[in-house]
Formats: C-alpha cells, sequence, structure tokens
C-alpha cells in the first residue's frame, strides 16, 4: 500500500486510536485480513466471522510486526476503530485509487474472468509494474484488498468483479472506479440467484455504466459475439471497442486452429496491426479470453506484436483451471476443477476433445451449482455433449445433479460402459486408479463446493508412485 499515517487512516475511515502512542506511525506494508499474512509495516483487518473472529489474533499480529488493527472494538495493541470493518476497508481502498497515479482496468462476465484477468496482467506487465487481482477474490472484501496492494509505482490496477445480484458490481465501481471496463459474456453462472439472463446483463453492465465519458478517457471493451454484451454499448457514455471472433469485432481473431495438444493458435487484428499467437493455455475458449485481453492491451497504447508475444508466453497463473499435467507413466490430468458452470464445462469437454486426438478420454464431472430452474435442462446437456465428442468414458461423481449428466449420456446412446455414476470423489479414484491406462487423458472439473481437485491430486500422486494398470 501506499504510506500512510495511522492518524490519516483513521480519518478516512472514521475510526478512533486506540492505545496508539503515536498516530504518525505509517503504515508502509501491505492491507491484509489474514493473520498468518501480518508482516513488518503492516495492517491488520479484523472480520469476525462466524467460527474465527479477526479481533483474537490482535496481539499476534501486532507481535508479527503490523503496525495496528482496523477492527469493531479495542483489542488492548494499537487499533482504529470503526462501526463496519468492510465499509471501511472500502473508505480506504476508494481513499487509496484516488491517490495512485495508475490506470484501472475492471472486469466481469459469467464465465472466463479470472483467465481473462491473469492474461491482462501478464500482457500488461510488460508494458509497466500492473497489480491484478490474485486468484478470484472478487468481491466486497476481496477487491478492495487488492487495491490497497498497489504502491506508488503501480502504473496499471486490473480488478475482478463479481456479483451475486443487481448492484454488487455498482458498490464495487463506487470503492474502486475504472477507466477501461471490460464486459466478457453474459452465460449460465449463478442465472439461478439471478433469475434469468435479462437480470445476469443487468448486473453486470453496471460496470459500463460507471465509466468516465469519452472526452474523460472511458473506454468499455465490449464482446461483439455475445448479443447481451455488444447491447451494452448503449449504456456507456464511454468509447466502445468491441473483440470477438466475428468480423464486426475491433480487435479479432482470423484462422483459428487447435495444435496437436489442443493450444489455440490463431492470427490476431487489432487496429494498429495484425500478428500471429499460439497459445501456451489449452482450449479454443481461449481465444475469447485472449481476444478480450488484446483489446485492454491495445487501448492502452501496445502494439499488435508485443501482444501476440506477450498472450503467446502467458500461462495459467490461478490454480485448477485447466492445469495440464502429465504423469510419467504418460497418462494426462487436467485439472479443471475449482468451479463449473455450463458454458466452461462445454469448453473444457471440447479441450478436452481437442487434447485426445487418438487417446481415451476421460471427463469425471459434478454438479454445477446455482442453476436453480435450469439445473436438470444444463446437466443433462452436459451428459450428451460428452458422448457427441466422443469422450471415451463419463464418471459423473455426487449426488442428483451427476446423475443427470449420466443420464443425458445415457439418453445420448452411451448405453454400454461409457458412462457411470458415483457416489463421490474417492469411488471415483477408485475406478480411476483401477482403469486408466498410460496415455489416457482425464478432464476433472465441477463447482468448487464439490471438491473434485481431491481427485486429481489422488491421481497425480498415484502417477508419481508409479501405481497405474497396464490394461
Amino acid at each position: 500500500m501506499i504510506a500512510l499515517s495511522l492518524a490519516e487512516i483513521a480519518e478516512v475511515v472514521g475510526g478512533q486510536t486506540h492505545d496508539i502512542p503515536d498516530p504518525s506511525v505509517q503504515v508502509t506494508g501491505p492491507v491484509v485480513r489474514d493473520s498468518r499474512e501480518a508482516g513488518p509495516g503492516s495492517l491488520f483487518v479484523a472480520f469476525a466471522g462466524e467460527r474465527v473472529d479477526g479481533h483474537d489474533f490482535a496481539a499476534a499480529v501486532i507481535e508479527a510486526g503490523a503496525v495496528a488493527v482496523l477492527g469493531t472494538r479495542p483489542v488492548g495493541v494499537p487499533a482504529i476503530v470503526v462501526d463496519d470493518v468492510q465499509t471501511a476497508l472500502g473508505a480506504l481502498a476508494r481513499h487509496v485509487v484516488r491517490r495512485l497515479g495508475a490506470t484501472l482496468v475492471a472486469l466481469t462476465g459469467s464465465a472466463g474472468k479470472t483467465s481473462t484477468k491473469d492474461l491482462i496482467a501478464q500482457v500488461l506487465r510488460r508494458k509497466a509494474p500492473t497489480v491484478f487481482t490474485p486468484g478470484s477474490l472478487n468481491n466486497e472484501i476481496g477487491l478492495p484488498l487488492t487495491a490497497l496492494s498497489a504502491t506508488d509505482e503501480t502504473r496499471f490496477l486490473v480488478l475482478e468483479m463479481g456479483a451475486r445480484g443487481i448492484g454488487h458490481i455498482r458498490y464495487l465501481t463506487g470503492l474502486t472506479p475504472p477507466k477501461v471496463g471490460l464486459v466478457l459474456n453474459v452465460g449460465s453462472a449463478h442465472i439461478g440467484e439471478f433469475g434469468g439472463r435479462e437480470q445476469i446483463a443487468q448486473a453486470k453492465g453496471e460496470l459500463v455504466e460507471s465509466l468516465p465519458s469519452e472526452a474523460e478517457g472511458g473506454t468499455a471493451i465490449l464482446n461483439a459475439d455475445d448479443p447481451y454484451v455488444r447491447a451494452m454499448a448503449s449504456r456507456t457514455k464511454a468509447k466502445v471497442l468491441l473483440f470477438g471472433e466475428s468480423g464486426e469485432g475491433d480487435v479479432r481473431a482470423e484462422n483459428v486452429r487447435l495444435t496437436d495438444t489442443g493450444q489455440p493458435s490463431f492470427r490476431l487484428h487489432t487496429p494498429s496491426g495484425a500478428s500471429d499467437v499460439t497459445m501456451r493455455l489449452y482450449g479454443e475458449h481461449h481465444v475469447s479470453n485472449a481476444l478480450a485481453a488484446a483489446a485492454v492491451a491495445h487501448e492502452l497504447g501496445m502494439s499488435a506484436d508485443e501482444i501476440a508475444v506477450a498472450l503467446s508466453e502467458a500461462g495459467s497463473l490461478s490454480r485448477w483451471r485447466m492445469e495440464v499435467t502429465e504423469r510419467p507413466d504418460g497418462v494426462t490430468v487436467v485439472n479443471d476443477a475449482y468451479n463449473a458452470n455450463p458454458e466452461s464445462m462445454r469448453a473444457a469437454l471440447r479441450a478436452l476433445a481437442a487434447m485426445g486426438r487418438g487417446r481415451r478420454t476421460w471427463a469425471v464431472l459434478g454438479k454445477m451449482a446455482e442453476l436453480g430452474d435450469e439445473a436438470l435442462a444444463e446437466h443433462d446437456a452436459v451428459g450428451r455433449l460428452a458422448v457427441r465428442l466422443n469422450v471415451s468414458k463419463l464418471v459423473a461423481v455426487g449426488g442428483r445433479e451427476a446423475a443427470w449428466l449420466q443420464l443425458g449420456a445415457y439418453n445420448e446412446g452411451s448405453w454400454g460402459e461409457e458412462s457411470v455414476h458415483v457416489s463421490d470423489a474417492q469411488a471415483a479414484v477408485d475406478l480411476l486408479r483401477s482403469e486408466l491406462r498410460p496415455g489416457d487423458v482425464v478432464l476433472v472439473k465441477a463447482s468448487r463446493s464439490v471438491g473434485l481437485e481431491s481427485v486429481a491430486q489422488a491421481l497425480l500422486e498415484t502417477g508419481a508412485e508409479g501405481e497405474v494398470s497396464a490394461r
């Protein structure tokens, strides 16, 4: 964080200082909510949760070098006391962002936010110091913490914004007002909470409504291939830049193909030129993510050649998102178990099909959460798609939704041993351990609550031990 005195922080958040001998002492380190991350010069934010109360760790964080605690009550060590910690955290982030000389880029969408954010960050940091959301900490707590990690040297601040309902993104943009806003897509993720795609589009479009006008330097970057997103052009005063695989994008891809290993290659076109890209990431869905990142980079002054080189060298920065690992026996494990929705599930299955040309493929799939009334139809459709893509074997893991996956595959023509429904992750591991052969490709994917990353981890540990069926 930029250096601020405790007195200044107290004034910004409307708090009272307690047990602070010298209010001129500065916070020079990070702002953290995990006591294990506290260190010299840091500020510890004490949230009182259902199971853990951060105030109980006050003495430990001061001993670790933290300058003070931001909390809701005195704790016997230097503290700034406020009525509401989350509100205070947001006020502090808003103050710091206003003082930064950085360009703030915000992005949202139903699918691909984290992967695209990671691409944008890897491209922009070739141009100037860049701070970006770690993982998918994109809510009212994670976003201000990310903003507060910026320093005086930061030139680009890239923030992922999530939403669980109308008004959430409006709140986040109020804390960290962006100059460049990117909307990726409007899909089925959280449709059960929102009630429909129109409501999702309304919520996501709050981002472009927050942007400054074109005369003030604001730019809305919109997906030309998504009609819900493209329609958001009428909701902003900012300049509009379109990206997409169609010919209508200002930033677009031509000659898209997948390599023999399932990695996308294409000709990138921007208003400033064209250049070839071959990505390290897996799956054709990353083409759209790459175009979105390229549009942001173009708007911030990078050439087509610079962007193409950066995209070609970019990797995955966030765990359990199409993590591809080959075991010593030749079995390839694709861990995409961080989360799942219908769009990302279809993309992952298509990536599996591309990676598995000439090899046996396994799709180990579980529940897609928060789909509401669409849940049965969407799980059925994913099961059917696995059959249409000639996935060798579908392993549906879990309860009712997994049964719907397997039923979709059965109704599509998977009548033999091509699909199976198992009760839990351990049953899936046991099945795979007994039936995997060298050279097989295994995709593991479900919503985060299912915890299927344990299956991928078990398979990798099995491979390291050399325990694999040779059948």
